[in-house]
This record gives structure tokens, sequence and C-alpha cells, in this order.
């Protein structure tokens, strides 16, 4: 089989890609980056070195493919990320439609089915309905939850003030929380199995857990005992966000993201089909990870 990765070398696309060359498939790499033509190389893959926000360039390595994964990159330089992102998402559908691609597993995000509201996700809610506009292609979208690496932005405030916190928190739902490595072992599965047909959504979750008790551990890893979980305004999450060096853009877009979290829109669809299996990586492990990080300053 002839597979299509998108992502580059990333936390998911990497280890995707090293599953997919040992089982034996033809796999090509796109990147950005041609720093990475070598790398891609020595995994036994194809390189290939272009802008996902090229669409000749896509349907030239899209045409005679036979599965595609796909995934939105972030661009924090994007002036306009929404219009990027459904740039983007027109982009892959015309390569998909003028190829020979059957199956696409794409990397979603859980709060997608809202389309509109979850302010970074609502991009990959657009690339979902374009999806299934496709005649013949089977779909699979992956759902995963709130990445453990988006609380690293905590330790600025556990720091600096003595709290964690965002603008949401403040209700008795727990946080779903993914970590990348699940993500990969769930994404693998169904690109080597491809048993899915017609349309599917899989959601993908490492742990559940309640930002009071997140706000705990993290405290305890790095020996700070006590550590509040603190429920922000709106204004002052963004505000917050704009001091540390975010956009106002890409700001305003999160605080939209927490907003449907504090409102108990986001995760509301993963409630109501939530995996029987979760992953293996807890936050026991990830406050690991943050300890190191924290302490390397």
């Amino acid at each position: 089989m002839k597979y299509i990765i998108t992502g580059s070398l990333g936390n998911i696309s990497l280890p995707v890609t090293e599953n997919l060359v040992k089982d034996g498939h033809e796999v090509t790499v796109i990147s950005s980056n041609p720093g990475k033509k070598e790398a891609i190389e020595k995994l036994g893959a194809k390189p290939a070195i272009g802008s996902v926000t090229d669409a000749s360039f896509l349907s030239d390595v899209f045409r005679n493919a036979d599965v595609a994964y796909l995934m939105v990159p972030s661009d924090f330089s994007a002036p306009d990320y929404p219009k990027l992102q459904r740039e983007i998402a027109d982009h892959y559908v015309g390569a998909i439609a003028g190829s020979s691609i059957t199956h696409v597993v794409l990397l979603s995000s859980i709060g997608a089915h809202l389309r509109q509201g979850a302010g970074p996700i609502d991009g990959l809610g657009y690339l979902e309905e374009r999806l299934l506009e496709l005649k013949d292609v089977h779909t699979k979208f992956l759902r995963p939850s709130y990445f453990f690496n988006n609380l690293y932005s905590q330790a600025g405030l556990i720091s600096h003030a003595g709290i964690a916190g965002s603008n949401f928190g403040n209700t008795e739902e727990k946080l779903v929380l993914v970590h990348t490595g699940d993500i990969a072992i769930v994404a693998s599965r169904y690109l080597l199995d491809l048993s899915f047909t017609g349309n599917s959504i899989t959601y993908i979750s490492s742990d559940e857990r309640h930002p009071n008790e997140i706000a705990e551990l993290l405290g305890k890893s790095v020996d700070k005992e006590g550590i509040p979980w603190i429920t922000f305004t709106d204004e002052q999450a963004q505000q917050g966000m704009v001091d540390g060096g975010l956009s106002p853009g890409f700001a305003d877009l999160y605080v939209k993201m927490g907003r449907a979290i504090r409102e108990g829109k986001l995760q509301e669809h993963y409630w109501q089909n939530r995996p029987e299996v979760l992953g293996t990586y807890k936050l026991e492990d990830f406050v690991k990870a943050f300890s190191l990080a924290y302490h390397k300053g």
C-alpha cells in the first residue's frame, strides 16, 4: 500500500511512519523543512518537501497514493489562522478528489462536533465536513482530547503566582487528557488495519482528571504544595496569554476553546461516546516530565 503522511516527523507522525515502514508499506512523508529529508529517508520513507498550503504540490504527491493520514499544522505566525486552516482543508480535499486514495485517517479533535465555537478546533470541524463530501472515500476521524503538553503553559503561573488555571475548571466536569504516544498507537492501528468503511469517529484519551487535581499534582511535582486551580474570566485569560507573548488572534481562539470547555459543550460528545479503554499514559506520568522541564527553566 502507498501511504501519505502529513505532519513531517512530529510526535505522532514519526511513530506512525515507523510502524507503516516496518509493516512493509511505501510511505511518503510531507515536510516543509528540507532539513528533514535525510531523517525521513533513514526511516525508509520517501520525503516530499513542500507546503500543505500549495495545492498543486499536494495534488502531485497524493495522486497515486492509496491511504492518507491528515493533520493540520499549527502556525503561530499566521495572521488569520482559521482562514489558513480552511485553505489547507480545501487543498487536502481537492488533492484526494484527484487521487486514487480510498482511505483517510484524520487527526481531528475533541470538540470538532461543534463545528463552530471551539476556537482552533473549528478548522478541524470544517475539514471533517469537507471530507464527508468525497465520494468512495472511507474516513476515520480521530478525536483526541486536551493534550497533556498544553499543561506546560502552567509553569509560569505556578512559578510567579503560585497558582494554576484557565478560563475553565469551575464545574464538576473532569478535563479529558491525552498523550501523543497514545494517539500514535490508535492512528497506527487504523492505518494498518484499514477495516473502517464509510465514516466513523473514534475518541482518544489517556486520563480524566479535574483541574483541581491537576493543579495539586503539578504543584506537588515542583515542591509547591497546595497550588490551587483558579478559573479566570475570559478577559483575564485573554490578557494573560497576550502578556505571555501569544498574538491577540490566537489568544482569542484559545479563550473560545476554554469557554466551550467551561460551558460543557466541548467534551459533551466525548462523554456520550467515551472509549471503553483509555491510553496507558496518566497524569502521574506527565507531572514527572513537567517537573524536569520546570526545573530546567
